[in-house]
């Protein structure tokens, strides 16, 4: 054996060592009961039934999943088709499915759900494969499939009972197996979180027939997942955003569910710091209008979310799902059967009444991490109060985009300052577009939607924000007549200015202050202040301008510097692959600072009925509540 070919062995050998020298952390638990044990036990059933008695919404959720039942009875199985390298759509819709036709034979034992569901089972496990060269496909198959299985074993034919095991263990598990499809192992964000769960649930699944498989992917998944539940530290604040907040925390919390059920414990991982508090952070992500503060990879509309229902449980704090009962309560049930892992809800819900559970008390959030954020408003129950996320952290961030800084607005139901959020992957793939590439000279950061010019921050010399650059919040305060956070930005603008800070308040709850505060460098700088919006804006001349959205106004006021002049800039796509922006304009302005200046820019945002509000001195932020 030559020297390379014995390094190449060597390599092999540790990487195997690492991967399967594992804490055996299942050594002292219960026995794994009979099927099915995965979330839900025999007879656990009459629980949900006694909470869909007690509140009727419940009991319309519940109809409204029974009903999307009713409409897969007769559609045809799911066929494997990708769409560019990717099965997920397929994979998502196929737990979807097994999910909601499972959970309608366990509550209703009606042969028709069973049998659908049987029927989908076997054409999934026919596949070639689950497309393990993007495992996500894969995790969320097997999830899937899985909770089939487990949930109607003792119901399906023995021939299907052996077809169906087949197909999770040798495209479910044991590609997982494989190095190479399994580097999210060492992932500290969502895939980490997404495919442990798929896994997990897989494992335990035909844990009858594999015992000591399972208990290398258990042992795996809770050794493994603890690298992106770092990510919550210290306070909870999730760095991918809110889209994939639901995505990896709900995933992570499917996973600490089921291994809470089938050990009676879950070895820890829900007290990993932050975790717990990710809870508040979400909520608190919501504005008054429902929709999301979708910073970076994330979709502007917000979803009910089933996982919020188990750290209610877990933390006895029914006011963490405020936002939930606005959704549950004021939505037509049907507009939440899209989301694939609804029944968990039910299982989580712990037969709380809507009319348990309360508003928040604070009025401010604020969270520290890898991308820091302050979540402020003047009201939980007022739909016309007002809202403001301010957004910190660094474009490093997994799905981060260039909005360091950035910050969004609502006054009387209207998103007056927005943020794009993501564009379709698959439409810049397709394109040819290094999308994942998120080096200062990518193509990533050429997309319309991801660098700063499009983000409700500033842009330096016409310059991209720096990558590696990081902010944090450096100061806050819940004093409700001056609600404020404040970030520094000088790391993210470091070649450009010498300073950076910016504050944005909600003063006498009445209208948003955002001021900045900026020292040059030796030479001449030029700054752009920018705010996105759907509005129609009108300028009045000089340093003022009407939004006008949904009939309601806002006065958008430059109180310094002296002159500034507002302009409007188009949102037309400059390249041919960016997304179509309709109904959106830019307004701000831009101003000159000399060499080696301070200059500070204060502006605010008036809604109707604050518009003749007289202009106060503006406060330096060294004065600001803290």
């Amino acid at each position: 054996m030559n020297r390379i070919r014995f390094c190449v062995f060597c390599l092999f050998f540790l990487t195997t060592i690492s991967l399967y020298a594992q804490v055996d952390h299942l050594a002292n638990v219960n026995k794994l009961s009979a099927h099915p044990r995965l979330l839900l036990l025999a007879g656990e059933e009459d629980g949900i039934k006694r909470t869909l008695t007690a509140d009727k919404t419940w009991n319309s959720l519940h109809q409204a999943m029974l009903t999307t039942c009713d409409e897969l009875v007769d559609k045809a199985p799911l066929e494997r088709i990708k769409i560019g390298r990717r099965l997920l759509s397929v994979s998502r819709e196929a737990l979807r499915r097994i999910f909601y036709l499972s959970y309608a034979w366990r509550l209703t034992q009606q042969d028709k759900y069973l049998k659908r569901a049987e029927k989908e089972l076997l054409a999934l496990s026919a596949f070639d494969d689950w497309n393990p060269t993007h495992f996500l496909d894969v995790a969320e198959m097997t999830m899937a499939v899985a909770i089939g299985y487990d949930w109607l074993y003792n119901d399906l034919s023995s021939e299907s009972r052996s077809t169906i095991k087949e197909a999770i263990l040798k495209k479910g598990v044991q590609p997982s197996l494989d190095t190479k499809y399994n580097s999210w192992l060492k992932a500290s964000h969502n895939w980490n979180q997404v495919c442990n769960a798929g896994m997990t649930y897989g494992a335990l699944a035909i844990a009858d027939d594999q015992p000591e498989l399972t208990k290398t992917i258990i042992n795996r998944a809770i050794d493994s997942v603890v690298l992106p539940m770092g990510d919550y530290r210290p306070d909870g604040a999730y760095p991918e955003g809110y889209g994939y907040w639901g995505y990896g925390t709900t995933f992570n919390v499917m996973l600490i569910s089921a291994l809470e059920k089938a050990y009676g414990t879950d070895f820890g991982l829900s007290k990993q710091p932050g975790f717990l508090q990710t809870a508040a952070y979400l909520e608190n992500m919501t504005g008054p209008s429902g929709n999301a503060f979708n910073y970076s990879d994330s979709g502007l509309s917000g979803e009910l979310q089933p996982a919020m229902f188990w750290f209610a449980q877990k933390q006895n704090t029914p006011s963490l799902l405020w936002v939930e009962r606005g959704r549950l309560m004021n939505n037509d049930p049907k507009r939440h059967t899209g989301e694939r892992l609804l029944p968990a809800i039910m299982l989580w819900s712990n037969g709380i009444g809507m009319s348990a559970i309360a508003a928040p008390k604070t009025t401010l959030w604020v969270g520290e991490g890898k991308n820091p954020v302050a979540l402020m408003r003047t009201s939980w129950s007022d739909p016309a109060a007002l809202f403001v996320g301010l957004k910190t952290g660094s474009p490093s961030v997994n799905h981060a985009h260039m909005d360091i800084g950035s910050f969004v607005m609502e006054a009387d139901g209207v998103r007056w300052a927005m943020d794009f959020g993501m564009q379709n992957y698959e439409s810049l793939e397709s394109k040819g577009v290094d999308l994942w590439n998120s080096r200062q000279d990518s193509q990533r950061w050429q997309i319309f939607r991801y660098n700063n010019f499009t983000h409700n921050t500033l842009t330096v010399n016409n310059q991209l924000q720096r990558v590696m650059g990081k902010a944090s919040i450096t100061s806050s305060s819940a004093d409700p007549s001056f609600l404020n956070a404040q970030t520094d930005l000088s790391d993210i603008y470091k070649e450009s200015l010498s300073k950076a800070v910016r504050g944005v308040a909600i003063v006498d709850k009445a209208y948003v202050l955002v001021r900045d505060e900026l020292e040059a460098l030796p030479t001449e700088t030029t700054v752009r202040w920018t705010m996105l919006t759907q509005a129609s804006v009108n300028l009045l001349g000089g340093s003022k301008a009407e939004l006008t959205k949904d009939g309601k106004k806002l006065i958008l006021d430059v109180v310094e510097p002296a002159g500034a002049t507002l302009k409007t800039w188009s949102t037309d796509p400059p390249n041919e692959y960016d997304a179509a922006n309709p109904g959106t304009i830019r307004v701000g302005f831009d101003v000159t600072l000399p060499a080696n200046s301070k200059t500070a820019l204060t502006v605010r945002l008036l809604p109707e009925k604050a518009a003749n509000r007289s202009k106060s001195s503006a406060q330096p932020l060294a004065q600001w509540p803290r």
